[in-house]
């Protein structure tokens, strides 16, 4: 579903997907954006002035952090596995990071490239504690690109 002009979108639901799979439970994204180096261009203008000019430079890969709430579903564990044992072929992925609307439409897409998984982490495990727990997995990418 497209939006109005001059509307903005309340990220109601995101998902990951990987290999045609969407996991939908994702609670929070962060750290996602894309970045470039700049080059300064020092030199002097025909009347003897100097200026420095700004270029762009090579892009730069990216991290970004998953977090969602701890289920039954393996495929976390099971991607971050092949990338610890040093399966890059496997490991190395394309995927998404999906931003849905209150309709479940998928409003925008980050595509990342050459995905794989750097770290996952399990929230504090406290007995008697009621809230919830949750697993962050950080992927790191070499190239992202929005639609």
């Amino acid at each position: 579903m497209a939006l109005p002009d001059m509307d903005t979108s309340v990220g109601h639901s995101f998902g990951l997907e990987i290999d045609g799979v969407v996991i939908k439970q994702i609670n929070e994204v962060t750290g996602l954006k894309m970045e470039q180096d700049v080059i300064e261009l020092k030199q002097n203008t025909a009347d003897g002035k100097y200026v420095i000019k700004k270029l762009p430079g090579r892009p730069k890969a990216g991290e970004v952090t998953l977090t969602r709430g701890l289920t039954a579903d393996n495929n976390f564990e099971k991607w971050i596995k092949d990338a610890r044992f040093g399966k890059m072929s496997s490991a190395r992925k394309g995927g998404a990071i999906i931003v849905f609307d209150y309709e479940g439409q998928a409003i925008k897409r980050y595509t990342l490239v050459n995905a794989w998984p750097k770290s996952l982490e399990i929230s504090s495990l406290k007995a008697g504690d009621t809230s919830v727990l949750t697993e962050k997995l950080v992927i790191t990418y070499e190239q992202m690109d929005v639609a």
